[in-house]
């Protein structure tokens, strides 16, 4: 069992403070993997002290120098890139492609913000005021036990771009591949105290970085419960605030559709990381003139997914990060059929060939209601409820019926009619015959409208997350 017991502090691996423990098992056998000891309330606050004492002379770098320090990490993440995708298949139970994509992407977004940052300008002359950018100040990063990895670097690159230092509470779940992301980060020459990343969890030091005064900015993703307690602890010192949460994505399949492609994409983007993705298309809208054979299409097509070891190359689904995840989806499935959605393939308990470990069957429902609960709340797993519509105007009605807005999906032969609807989608992002094409070059914004999130991220929009205008005006 691998022991993780230290914090990144102030440019070193330093002993916990705090003395609890997590174990951590693999997801595939249910096999001890690592300890974790988890840091506590000084351990956060000797964390937000070297971020502190960091700021002072790493705010005033250049452009030049900051963009320096995010080739490095992108170059020291790709110099281990087999050992990351070899402990997050181990840890998390990730897939091969989607673990390729997720550790590219984590490191790719280092060049994406260097790039970005280059071309940005930090000042604008209006009329006889200078309006300056400076960074924030000390930003806490929370993040995810989904792609953790990304998620980091996600954050952590336009941080630093910014001028801002930082603390990362990472998910506690994701140990062993964030040590060995701060592995990366250390190798990179960053000045000391510039990152700092501690394990621990929300109550312990999660809170402690949402309602401390010498932190400026907080930038969570998870789920919107928790985001709200973020939101709430950080307007006591009026934080500023990132936050990318839960969602319930429609993905719309127009009656003009051809299924051949249509059906294999709503399953990619509903089972996409193990059905654990916050923009998956999980809600599946259809044409009731043409359900019968979209449903014979799905049993057809979710037959052939192969669910098993993510070690195994063509394996399509691995299985759910923990037992606890495993048991919240359960209780989802056995929801939906209580409810009197008809189960159309998968359902309760593990795949037939794999008697242990937390592989959930990857499920459709129809005859989904969109006020059913499957239909409502993120679940987090393999499930995919298929509601019925009749009228282009009743499926976005039915698509902007929810609480979420993070993701909208549409599957169209006429890119112009997807268009016109995805511009009535409430949603931060609209994909029409699209994939996961997040880490678009060009900088496209991501984030939620309404319970999905505050703020966005991703190029230049990501980086003015980090920065306050001055208006200065000289006689």
């Amino acid at each position: 069992m691998k022991i993780i017991d230290r914090h990144y502090i102030d440019g070193r691996f330093v002993p916990s403070h705090g003395t609890a423990t997590l174990d951590l098992a693999s997801p595939v056998t249910l096999a001890p993997l690592a300890r974790v000891t988890l840091g506590d309330e000084v351990d956060a606050r000797r964390a937000i002290g070297a971020a502190r004492r960091a700021f002072a002379s790493y705010s005033k770098t250049s452009v030049q120098e900051r963009a320096g320090y995010l080739q490095a990490i992108h170059d020291a993440i790709l110099a281990r890139f087999d050992e990351h995708i070899a402990v997050r298949t181990e840890e998390y139970g990730g897939v091969a492609k989607h673990s390729r994509f997720s550790i590219a992407g984590a490191a790719k977004v280092f060049l994406n913000m260097k790039k970005t940052l280059e071309a940005m300008p930090f000042s604008k002359k209006l009329g006889e005021a200078e309006v300056v950018s400076v960074p924030v100040g000390v930003a806490a990063l929370i993040t995810p036990w989904n792609s953790a990895v990304f998620m980091v670097c996600n954050k952590l690159a336009p941080a630093l771009a910014a001028g801002c230092t930082v603390v990362v509470k990472p998910s506690e779940l994701s140990a062993q591949q964030t040590r060995l992301l701060v592995e990366c980060i250390h190798a990179a020459g960053l000045p000391p105290g510039v990152v700092n990343i501690v394990n621990g969890t929300g109550e312990a030091v999660g809170n402690v970085l949402s309602m401390h005064p010498d932190v400026a900015k907080v930038s969570f993703t998870g789920s919107t419960a928790v985001g709200k307690t973020i939101m709430r602890n950080a307007a006591e010192t009026m934080k500023r605030v990132t936050l990318e949460l839960g969602g319930k994505s429609a993905h719309i399949v127009l009656d003009d559709a051809d299924l051949a492609q249509a059906i294999p994409f709503a399953l990619a983007v509903g089972f996409a990381n193990n059905g654990q993705a916050c923009i998956a298309g999980t809600r599946l809208l259809v044409p009731r003139s043409r359900l019968d054979e979209v449903t014979a299409a799905l049993a057809e097509a979710v037959a052939q997914w192969k669910v098993g070891s993510p070690a195994d190359a063509d394996t399509q689904l691995g299985p759910l990060v923990n037992e606890r995840q495993y048991e919240r989806v359960q209780a989802y499935i056995r929801r939906g059929i209580e409810e009197g959605a008809r189960l159309l393939v998968g359902g309760p308990g593990r795949p037939s060939h794999l008697p242990t470990g937390c592989f959930a069957r990857p499920t459709v429902f129809v005859d989904v209601d969109n006020r059913m609960t499957i239909a409502r709340e993120e679940i987090f797993g393999p499930v995919l409820a298929v509601i019925a519509y009749d009228t282009e105007e009743e499926a976005i009605a039915i698509a902007n019926d929810s609480i979420y807005g993070l993701q909208g999906w549409i599957s169209t032969t006429n890119a112009a009619r997807g268009r016109a609807v995805a511009e009535r989608i409430d949603a931060g992002m609209v994909m029409v015959n699209r994939g996961f094409d997040l880490l678009d070059e060009a900088g496209a914004p991501a984030g939620g409208f309404k319970q999905s999130g505050i703020g966005r991220e991703f190029g230049e929009y990501g980086i003015r997350e980090y920065l306050e205008l001055k208006s200065v005006f000289v006689e």
